[in-house]
């Protein structure tokens, strides 16, 4: 009884559920759809923001000027008043590629977030697939139901359209937080089976390898929220849908499907390191924030990294701000990390730390570990850390300092809202957007010097 009690005062307080919440969208891609190359899938995209259109769009009033509610047509957040819509999929192709390259966003997220890398490798001569993961870039509904089979099924789609254009040249994938888990996961899949399309290079940028173990409470949520009158369970969070390419709101089948797919890939990772089949994984460049409140940041290290042989793997972690003087203030401690890296023994990978040159100094350096040495060599980076920032954050790795929806520095006025800088002071409790999302850094201060990286890595420089 106080069981039922305590969950119908939970519901009560949650907020209504709007059209894009409760909107069903059945053009969206599955692997069961009938769907068998690119172009097919591009066409059933059509259909589905089609769909959005008549089913979302056509159901909310006309946005006033100051309106930033992404589903009201005009509105400050609308992502028609972007030039291209980077919600969509997109393909940028090269005159002679000198090879082909897939990028996968993260969850809740769309192309946009690898937009400005997307733009970079096309410049430096490669041919690059941005892929709208399915259950993305159209409504927070899109969430309620999609399996992460479904998402990578979507992967393999790409890959073969990629060989097919590729006329053999070597395919890379980029993936971002649960795009870099697709990624490794396609990895490990080409393992045992080898007609799919084999990668050359990984990318991780704040890889998700694994989660919360309390997560695990959202696959029981899930399950619950299939009960009559239970539906306002699947949803975690219920906002306010302010940025054109990202939602705000968060489907509980979202962090179950995240729970269940982190699982599978670890799975997959034991088993394989135990039968001595990692040595076939692609070379893997890795990013991570040392503090990230999304993932569990030491599983790319115990669950990935610590169980790889030889192959050319480096992992890039960004130390938070020693000049800051924030030790005593921080709930996050770096044990955890340290002894995930001190369980590599012998450690077949480079390390490389991005952190202050010393204690009373913005700038920064890159300490590299080659692979079993304990000696370091450091490389100023010519960046520093802005006044007032204190660490990254797992969703600022793959955005631009002037990037015009999340950038610190943006050129100037964009077409539409700009979150990079969101610092509103007053009264708390009193926005809809919480102060605590205001304040995570939304944009990489070294971004450069990580777009260089990738660049290099690729053998694109």
């Amino acid at each position: 009884m106080t069981l039922c009690v305590g969950l119908a005062v939970y519901l009560q307080r949650l907020p209504d559920l709007q059209i894009w919440h409760t909107a069903v969208l059945d053009a969206e891609y599955t692997k069961d759809s009938p769907v068998q190359t690119f172009e097919e899938y591009q066409a059933l995209e059509d259909r589905l923001f089609a769909q959005l259109d008549e089913r979302v769009y056509s159901h909310t009033r006309p946005a006033d000027p100051d309106t930033i509610n992404r589903y009201r047509r005009d509105s400050l957040a609308d992502p028609a008043r972007w030039p291209t819509n980077w919600n969509r999929s997109f393909l940028l192709q090269a005159e002679n590629p000198r090879r082909l390259v897939l990028l996968l966003h993260g969850l809740t997220d769309a192309p946009y977030s690898l937009r400005h890398l997307a733009l970079r490798l096309h410049r430096a001569g490669a041919t690059v697939l941005g892929l709208r993961i399915p259950g993305h870039g159209t409504a927070p509904s899109g969430l309620v139901t999609v399996t992460w089979q479904d998402m990578a099924a979507a992967v393999q789609l790409a890959m073969r359209h990629l060989q097919k254009i590729g006329a053999g040249r070597p395919i890379d994938i980029v993936g971002y937080s649960n795009g870099a888990a697709l990624a490794v996961h396609y990895a490990l899949a080409t393992i045992d089976d080898p007609a799919l399309p084999e990668v050359a290079h990984l990318v991780l940028l704040s890889p998700e390898i694994g989660i919360s173990a309390a997560a695990e409470l959202a696959v029981w949520q899930a399950r619950l929220s299939h009960l009559p009158g239970l539906k306002k369970l699947e949803w975690n969070a219920v906002h306010l849908e302010y940025e054109p390419f990202k939602y705000g709101s968060f489907a509980i089948n979202a962090a179950a499907l995240s729970y269940r797919f982190t699982r599978e890939i670890q799975h997959c990772l034991r088993r394989d390191a135990a039968a001595g089949k990692l040595g076939r994984m692609p070379p893997i460049l890795s990013f991570s924030s040392v503090i990230d409140a999304t993932v569990e940041a030491p599983a790319v290290v115990t669950q990935l990294f610590n169980r790889l042989p030889p192959g050319g793997h480096e992992l890039v972690l960004f130390d938070f701000n020693r000049q800051a003087g924030v030790e005593p203030l921080l709930k996050w401690s770096p044990d955890a990390m340290l002894e995930a890296l001190r369980q590599a023994d012998p450690r077949d990978y480079a390390l490389t730390l991005v952190t202050n040159v010393d204690s009373q100094s913005l700038a920064v350096t890159a300490v590299h570990w080659p692979p079993n040495q304990k000696f370091a060599t450091r490389t100023p980076l010519g960046l520093s850390w802005p006044p007032g920032i204190y660490s990254l954050s797992h969703v600022a790795l793959p955005f631009a300092p002037d990037d015009p929806v999340y950038g610190g520095f943006p050129p100037g006025p964009g077409p539409g809202i700009q979150l990079g800088n969101l610092a509103w002071r007053g009264e708390r409790g009193a926005l809809q957007i919480s102060a605590s999302t205001q304040l995570r850094l939304r944009w990489n201060p070294f971004y450069p010097w990580l777009e260089g990286r990738v660049v290099q890595f690729l053998e694109l420089d």
